[in-house]
Order: structure tokens, then C-alpha cells, then sequence
């Protein structure tokens, strides 16, 4: 057993409203910059629908992730080290920007310039790229609340495999909102398709990074993620994507999407998982036995054997406490309610998802039923076979059984929910019926629907002893071991290019305090603000002194 640390996020879908605010805060923060304009580290998709980019999930076009070989041991499904040798200079399999969008901005100048005439001037879209007028065809969330149904949403990949069973027509069809970041894979794909060996997974927290001095923008990560969620900046010519806020995350605080996301679907937190059982579990035989492989690696915080090994593993105290209070391990393999998103493509994700059940209430409600009673809503969710095997697709490789089975659950709280709201007496049965105690139901109650935020968001922050390893490079990637999927080992294929640099933001005492602190941090006497940590405090001198305030600061 080798106990290692991942930083994990579940998602429950069922609280997600489609607002995009999580989508713009991202943005906001990280990708507000010129080349990155069609970049989304954090987008919110409308199901059924293409995805962003479109088409993503169809991994016969775009190859990525991984497959078995005849030996049934893990390869790259875009081809080995000599493959990406070969066509190192010539990229065939990625993505185009229509496949993304053309980003766009107006012609705002165009209406205070323009002059008298008999119509209303107007601001035509312009493209960031080109500076020249552009046509708007495609966007981020083109799909959204199914405005593109009839004209695009039989293209969605997963409604191919489900032909014989669905007939896309508007008023027969469903939807629901799927929120995606970067998976930060336990066996991530990206980094195994970097020749540079740029892309590595921190062996402190298990979050997948880019070293900005390594990449040498081969793309060959972009091809290799199979959730398409590593970008290319045209700008820099390096590769990006979600860092999962590491810099918020070292200092205890959770992500900008998960922070400002107005349902609080967002839950995140430490899991403890053993590392000798990943590329065990990612290339099991049969693809819908990989959500409950990936379970199995999973390891519970409050076994004396896994503490005495975290404890070796060098693992703090606190940290392995977080994991015991961690609300991820309790939605995975306490309340079986969290689902991997498309467990097939073999990377091991960590950002798993609550499935919703919201549709399921409402078509029994509208046949005139109680919405709430359990033996109505287990009656329904089997009868609903269209979306339950659609979900089935997304989380569990096409098997549609641990669906039901997480949706029986949360039917289940529903009606036992009822009784204890309505004063009743608690029937037992109802636990029982879905493999559960009373209290167990009345818990995931508790964590799904009134969960504060130190329960959502049990975040061990980082230690000063560990500051260090945290800012150095692939001396720390934990896929770098015998065995492991990684490519940083020396040689013409892994060799990185130039030695560890830091990539922190600030050091790590210098950020713990800015973050943290109920005051601005002022550096050299300049005030700064930050993005990725503003908490609307603003320095001496950011704004012109007034009357009222003579400082200039002020909090917004």
C-alpha cells in the first residue's frame, strides 16, 4: 500500500440552475488574457448537446485518453512514443478553433462614431483573431438550455450510441446542466502524451499542472486529454488549463468556480487513495467495472492501516484528519451517490457528479401522483429508461444499474425527508429499501441540502515545510516512479528541457498572509490586488481620495 494525497471535487447536478457564474469567475481570474480569449477552464454544457469543444466525447475522431492493447496493459489511444515522435511537427488529431469558437467583441466604437443617418448605427462582431467582421456560428455554450436542439442536438456523440432508444424531438427530449473543469486524473493522460514533460501531477495534492518553461507547445496534450480540457494559447505558444486554483487550495481556501457558484453544488476535498492500485484499476478488462475499480482504490481515512501508512507516506496529521472529514470519500464510498464522468476513457478522474433526479420528480408529479412517495419515484426511475441510460453514458461506461441505484438513493431521501419535515414518524423501511440506516439518509440529507461552508469545503492548507516542494517541478510529479504513466524519465521522448523553476504565485508565507489576512497586504508600499484571492478589500491609492474617503480604499 502506498498512500498518497488527491485534492477531489464532486458536483451535485441536481442544484445546478445553468446561471454560468462559475464559468465567469474562472474567466475572470485566469484566462482573462490576451491568446486565451476562447479558453474556458471552467464551462457549464447543456444535456443533450455537443459539448465544448463540440464533439469532444467522440474518442474514434479525436483519440484521447487510454485503451488496452492485445496484453491487456494501458497505451495511449493516439499512439506511443513513436507515433508522437513521428508526427511531433505535424499534429493531425486536435481540435480546430470552429471546433471551439472564434472569440468575438462589437464594433462599440461604431456607434458613437458613426454618423447622422436615417437608421441606428450598429456594433457588428468582430474577431479577436482576425480584427475583421465575423459571422457568429458557434460559442462555449451554443447548446445552452437547449437553443441549438434542432439543429444540433442530434450531433451530440452519446445520442448516437442510444439511436434505437431515443428520438431527439423537442417535446419528448430532457435536459440538465453538466458543469466540467479539468479532471485532474489519478492517471492522467495529458502528461503521458508530453514529450517535454511539461504537464506533472503534484504528489503533495494530486493536482495536474503546466511548467510554463517546458512546454514547447507540441499540443500533443491537448490531443491526449480525452476531456479536451488543456488549451493551446496561440499567443505564448504554450498549453494551459485548469490549475484548480492551487494557490487558493495552499492556503485552505476552495476554488473561484466552487466559491462563487450560486447553487453551492461544488464540494471539495481530500481523499486518501493507494497509488500501487491505479494502473491496476485503470486497465480493468471490462470498461463498466472501472467506476467500481476506481472505488476500490479509494482508501477509508479512519482505518488504523491506512493512518499508519499515510503516517510513513509523509502525509501530515491534519491532512489525513481532512480526509476523514472529507465530504468527497463520503459521496463516493460512504453515500454511493458520486459518479466518475466517462469512466471508459481510463484516466482515473477525480471530479465526480451527483446525478440529477429533478426530471424524475417532475414527470411523476405531472401524472398526477405524489411526487415524494418512494414506491411512486423507485416505480418511475425504472420506467425512465431514456435519461437514466443517457447518465449512463456520461458516468458509467453505458451500465445503467449503479445510476438506478444512486437514483433510488436520492429518492429514497426524498420521502424519508418528508415524514420527519411533516412531523411523521420515520419509516425505516424506506432506508432499508435502497441498503441504508435511517441515520445514514438523514446525514446525506444534512450534506447534500444544508451542508455549510466548512462542510463542503474541507481544505487542509498547505505546510511551510512543504512550501518548497510545492513551487519545484518534475522532481515532484508523482507519476514518476517505476511503472507509473508519466514521461518525464530521461531520454529523447522524456527528457525535460531546462531545469525546475518555481511556479507559485507568490511564496508560500507571502500568499498564506494575503490570502488569509483581514487586511490588505501591502508589497514594497504599492498595493496589490489579485484575482485569484480579491476579497473586494482594496489597497491605500487603488482609487482617487475623496471627502468620504480620504484614503482612497474602500471595500467594493
Amino acid at each position: 500500500m502506498r498512500v498518497m494525497a488527491q485534492m477531489a471535487m464532486v458536483m451535485n447536478l441536481d442544484k445546478c440552475i445553468g446561471c454560468h457564474t462559475c464559468s465567469v469567475t474562472c474567466k475572470q481570474a485566469w484566462t482573462n488574457r490576451s491568446g486565451v480569449e476562447y479558453v474556458w477552464f471552467n464551462n457549464v454544457e447543456t444535456r443533450p448537446g455537443q459539448g465544448y469543444p463540440r464533439t469532444y466525447e467522440d474518442q474514434e475522431k479525436w483519440r484521447g485518453g487510454w485503451e488496452l492493447n492485445r496484453r491487456g496493459n494501458l497505451k495511449l489511444k493516439g499512439g506511443g512514443r513513436w507515433r508522437k515522435l513521428f508526427t511531433i511537427f505535424s499534429n493531425p488529431i486536435l481540435p480546430e478553433l470552429k471546433d471551439y469558437y472564434e472569440p468575438w467583441t462589437y464594433d462599440y466604437e461604431n456607434l458613437t462614431t458613426a454618423p447622422a443617418q436615417r437608421h441606428t448605427p450598429v456594433a457588428r462582431p468582430k474577431s479577436l483573431i482576425t480584427g475583421k467582421d465575423t459571422k457568429i456560428e458557434w460559442s462555449a455554450n451554443w447548446d445552452d438550455d437547449l437553443g441549438g436542439a434542432t439543429e444540433y442536438g442530434d450531433r451530440d456523440p452519446l445520442l448516437g450510441k442510444l439511436a434505437e432508444k431515443v428520438r431527439f424531438e423537442f417535446e419528448q427530449t430532457f435536459m440538465f446542466y453538466l458543469p466540467r473543469i479539468c479532471e485532474h486524473c489519478l492517471n492522467p493522460s495529458c502528461a503521458a502524451s508530453c514529450p517535454s514533460g511539461a504537464i506533472y501531477k503534484r504528489s503533495e495534492d494530486g493536482i495536474v499542472l503546466v511548467d510554463q518553461d517546458r512546454c514547447r507547445g507540441w499540443r500533443m496534450c491537448v490531443s491526449g486529454c480525452p476531456y479536451k480540457k488543456v488549451y493551446f494559447n496561440h499567443r505564448t505558444g504554450k498549453a494551459e488549463k485548469c490549475t484548480f486554483c492551487f494557490p487558493r487550495v495552499e492556503v485552505g481556501l476552495p476554488t473561484v468556480c466552487a466559491e462563487t457558484c450560486v447553487g453551492r453544488l461544488r464540494y471539495i476535498g481530500l481523499v486518501l487513495y493507494d497509488a500501487d492500485k491505479v494502473l491496476e484499476a485503470a486497465a480493468t478488462p471490462d470498461e463498466q467495472g472501472l467506476y467500481q475499480a476506481q472505488r476500490d482504490v479509494f482508501l477509508d481515512p479512519a482505518d488504523p492501516e491506512v493512518r499508519r501508512e499515510a503516517e510513513r507516506a509523509g502525509i501530515p496529521y491534519d491532512w489525513v484528519e481532512a480526509a476523514d472529514r472529507s465530504p468527497i470519500y463520503a459521496l463516493i464510498n460512504t453515500y454511493k451517490v458520486a459518479l466518475p464522468l466517462h469512466p471508459e476513457y481510463r484516466t482515473m478522474p477525480m471530479v465526480w457528479y451527483i446525478p440529477p433526479l429533478s426530471p424524475v420528480v417532475d414527470i411523476v408529479r405531472d401524472t398526477g401522483h405524489d411526487a415524494e412517495d418512494y414506491d411512486n419515484l423507485f416505480a418511475a426511475i425504472e420506467a425512465l429508461r431514456i435519461p437514466v441510460d443517457y447518465l449512463a453514458q456520461l458516468f458509467t461506461a453505458g451500465d445503467p444499474a449503479p445510476v438506478t441505484d444512486v437514483l433510488r438513493r436520492l429518492a429514497a431521501m426524498r420521502s424519508y425527508m418528508r415524514d420527519i419535515n411533516f412531523g411523521r414518524e420515520p419509516r425505516e423501511r424506506i432506508a432499508e429499501a435502497v441498503g441504508m440506516t435511517g441515520e445514514e439518509v438523514y446525514d446525506m440529507f444534512r450534506l447534500l441540502a444544508l451542508a455549510k461552508y466548512d462542510e463542503r469545503y474541507v481544505i487542509p492548507p498547505a505546510h511551510a515545510e512543504q512550501a518548497h516542494g510545492l513551487e519545484e517541478l518534475a522532481t515532484e510529479c508523482s507519476l514518476d516512479y517505476e511503472g507509473g504513466p508519466g514521461m518525464t524519465a530521461s531520454g529523447p521522448f522524456g527528457e525535460s528541457s531546462g531545469g525546475p523553476a518555481p511556479i507559485a504565485v507568490e511564496n508560500f508565507h507571502m500568499l498564506r498572509n494575503r490570502q488569509t489576512a483581514d487586511t490588505t497586504t501591502t508589497v514594497h508600499g504599492q498595493g496589490r490586488v489579485n484575482l485569484l484571492n480579491w476579497d473586494g478589500k482594496a489597497p491605500d491609492g487603488l482609487f482617487p481620495p475623496t471627502g468620504d474617503n480620504p484614503s482612497g480604499s474602500e471595500r467594493l
